[in-house]
């Protein structure tokens, strides 16, 4: 069954974290008692929608414009912030409606089963879920190492470390931030990586113009050097690319930090959102491709060094991988979130308090043995851009792009013939 919370003030005790209102142990799992706590405002969504949708990922983006060329990148970048701003606007609506009957959902499979049926949340919409998740946690793990390694290899060129070294020290890091209680609990950390991504896309775009003005200024060409069938691949790796940096598979999770009522207060977190969307996406997609065309890398900052030659002051390169690399220790507690529902809910005990020693037990083996597994496999796969590109293609599409659609015709039945179906 979907975790379906009754509507009414007797339910929501404010028994929570500072406040934070919670339903009854009868009503909730531990996955959704513990982690998803209803205790957020409008603000504090805007914090946690930033830090899912705006991530170092979007570093990518003057790659996937080297795929596609100047008219075609603009165009894919605008028409796919219009379409997940608006479907996920759609998926808020859908929420509000039934939280206003009386039947709040709190995770997307709790919407897949409710609204489609029980076999749509257990086997296609809950797994893919957890899945684009779990790939969000390992390729931000990756590139956590992947920035230490690069303020490694700037202080210390010809350094010997290995970049699976920087992924284990980074996982290391990771394995105490994942103790954080609940979704809600992060909502300070998620204010800080809101202003961190705004400082590392500002050093970026600035790092990029300053090098396409320099005397060292590589020789750009903004021409497609693929051709044929490899042509038609590239552009579809750079759809991928596009439509996983805007991607979020868990606004039904982040609406569930929010107090009740929620009419609303998804809306003006989306507003938030986007406004830091729409300058950071555009600026350093638009002045990377600007300063290095069709030689854009996977990673715009990996541009900023050429044959171990840093084209920027190493000051200003070791302060935007700082800042890249506090900020994705954010991202990956935010995508961490399902999986610890998902853990609480197989070995925690709704009926015992959070922080109970037979709660607190399990959560710590089991959450560290979860950042064990992504840091391995973060590892094994020292390929990022590739990654993105995958997990865009098999998750983020589906979850981002045409579910919030079919949840809003199935769950409001507009007229076939409407503009609105």
């Amino acid at each position: 069954m979907g975790t379906v919370v009754p509507y009414s003030p007797e339910l929501f005790p404010e028994n929570g974290e500072n406040g934070a209102i919670v339903a009854s142990n009868r009503q909730l799992d531990a996955g959704a008692l513990f982690i998803l706590k209803s205790g957020g405002s409008w603000l504090h969504c805007g914090y946690h929608l930033t830090t899912a949708i705006v991530a170092p990922a979007l570093l990518s983006l003057p790659f996937a414009f080297a795929l596609l060329g100047w008219v075609g990148g603009v165009l894919c970048l605008t028409v796919a912030g219009l379409v997940t701003f608006y479907s996920y606007n759609l998926l808020s609506m859908v929420l509000e409606h039934h939280a206003a009957i009386g039947k709040r959902q709190l995770r997307f499979r709790d919407m897949a089963h409710d609204i489609l049926g029980p076999g749509w949340g257990r086997y296609f919409v809950g797994p893919f879920q957890l899945g684009i998740c779990y790939g969000a946690v390992i390729a931000g793990t990756l590139l956590g190492g992947q920035s230490l390694k690069y303020i490694y290899l700037v202080s210390k060129p010809n350094g010997s470390m290995e970049l699976y070294h920087f992924v284990i020290i980074f996982g290391s890091l990771t394995l105490v931030m994942a103790q954080m209680p609940s979704f809600h609990s992060l909502r300070h950390i998620n204010l800080v990586s809101l202003f961190l991504c705004l400082a590392y896309c500002a050093c970026t775009t600035a790092g990029a113009i300053y090098i396409g003005y320099s005397k060292n200024a590589p020789p750009r060409d903004y021409s497609i050097t693929k051709v044929g069938v490899n042509r038609v691949f590239g552009a579809f790796n750079a759809f991928s690319i596009i439509a996983t940096t805007y991607g979020n598979g868990i606004i039904p999770e982040i609406q569930a930090t929010v107090a009740p009522p929620v009419t609303g207060k998804m809306f003006k977190g989306l507003l938030i959102c986007y406004a830091v969307v729409i300058s950071s996406f555009f600026s350093v997609a638009i002045s990377g491709y600007w300063a290095f065309g069709n030689q854009s890398q996977g990673l715009v900052l990996s541009n900023f060094i050429v044959n171990n030659h840093p084209l920027l002051p190493k000051w200003f390169l070791v302060m935007t991988n700082v800042f890249t690399l506090v900020q994705v220790i954010a991202v990956v507690l935010v995508y961490m979130q399902p999986a610890n529902v998902v853990i609480e809910q197989a070995f925690a005990d709704p009926k015992k308090d959070q922080f109970s020693i037979r709660n607190v037990v399990p959560r710590l083996i089991f959450r560290s043995f979860s950042v064990g597994v992504t840091t391995t496999l973060a590892a094994m796969l020292p390929f990022f851009g590739d990654i993105m590109a995958l997990f865009g293609a098999l998750g983020c599409i589906p979850l981002d792009f045409i579910l919030p659609m079919v949840f809003y015709n199935v769950t409001f039945k507009p007229s076939k013939k409407s503009l609105t179906y």
